[in-house]
């Protein structure tokens, strides 16, 4: 198959993008700055850059008032969709993290949003089994462990209200996905974006966007 017409990114396209998005505000930059720093081994599983945007814009889009993320680390990506919550707005954060937790817990209040956030600590797949069974959630962010991807993917979908949107990061994961023999995380991710393609409760794109996002709308 062709590329079409797909333009490769470089270094100085890349700026060129974020140039073109709405800026990170001052909050965002600070947690941004504040996680490389306190974390340089594991600040790569922070979102990128023009994904605060984009998130924030899926939560406005869609006006979602229940959002579940799986997967807070530092917190960038909650502040993001808690700015975008409209007032009466929640959002619900797993993670297992109180070290990585507490620095997106400083940033919530900081930017005035942290009666927004909820955050359970704890294995993320029994957070989501104690949440209603009912379909409830507008919008759900996946960004954890990905060998559990599925399993996360199976306990979010009954609970998306209809035309909900489910976004997932990493669905690329560093180019490893287009390696049939990949092991670890990378043959999970595989496993995942072949189950989400067969999985008829949804319809779903994959964008080139960071290292890979799927966007998945409930049916």
């Amino acid at each position: 198959m062709t590329k079409g017409n797909t333009t490769k990114i470089t270094d100085e396209l890349y700026d060129y993008v974020l140039a073109h998005n709405p800026p990170l505000d001052a909050v965002q930059r600070e947690l941004v700055e504040v996680t490389w720093e306190r974390f340089p081994e594991s600040a790569g599983m922070q979102s990128a850059a023009e994904q605060a945007p984009l998130l924030a814009f899926l939560v406005r889009l869609t006006g979602a008032r229940h959002v579940v993320e799986v997967g807070t680390f530092t917190g960038f990506s909650a502040l993001a969709m808690a700015q975008a919550l409209p007032e009466d707005g929640r959002l619900i954060t797993c993670d297992v993290s109180e070290e990585w937790t507490a620095y997106g817990r400083e940033a919530w209040e900081k930017a005035g949003v942290a009666d927004r956030v909820e955050l359970r600590l704890g294995d993320a797949l029994e957070t989501l089994r104690t949440m209603p069974a009912t379909p409830h959630i507008d919008l759900a962010y996946l960004d954890a462990d990905k060998p559990q991807y599925i399993a996360y993917w199976e306990e979010l979908v009954p609970r998306m209200r209809p035309s909900a949107l489910i976004v997932v990061d990493n669905v690329l994961f560093h180019g490893g996905v287009v390696d049939a023999g990949a092991t670890g995380s990378a043959a999970a991710i595989r496993e995942f974006n072949e189950h989400v393609g067969q999985d008829g409760r949804t319809e779903s794109v994959m964008l080139g966007i960071a290292d890979g996002v799927t966007l998945a709308r409930r049916r």
